[in-house]
């Protein structure tokens, strides 16, 4: 899904709606609070929880470096840190 000029950045809850997963704030928090932190050196798209497809979509959309690449990179840091997830 690509965006048109006037839309803005899609953000955690866009970017868990592509990959099919429940994307209301406390989903997205529970998600990152169970699956962080990440090992070091592990790229996002290799962690263990990604089904095939959602980790080649998170491959590509970091590839493509697009308007959902920003979000991808903000979800690899939130995975690979323990962050404050109330700021999500």
């Amino acid at each position: 899904m690509a965006l048109t000029p006037g839309e803005s950045q899609p953000g955690f809850t866009e970017l868990f709606a592509q990959l099919g997963l429940d994307n209301d704030p406390e989903s997205i928090a529970r998600f990152i609070r169970n699956h962080s932190p990440l090992p070091e050196g592990m790229l996002l798209h290799e962690a263990p929880m990604w089904t095939r497809a959602q980790a080649q979509m998170l491959k590509e959309r970091l590839m493509c470096d697009d308007d959902w690449s920003i979000v991808v990179d903000q979800l690899n840091a939130a995975l690979h840190e323990k962050v404050d997830i109330s700021k999500l």
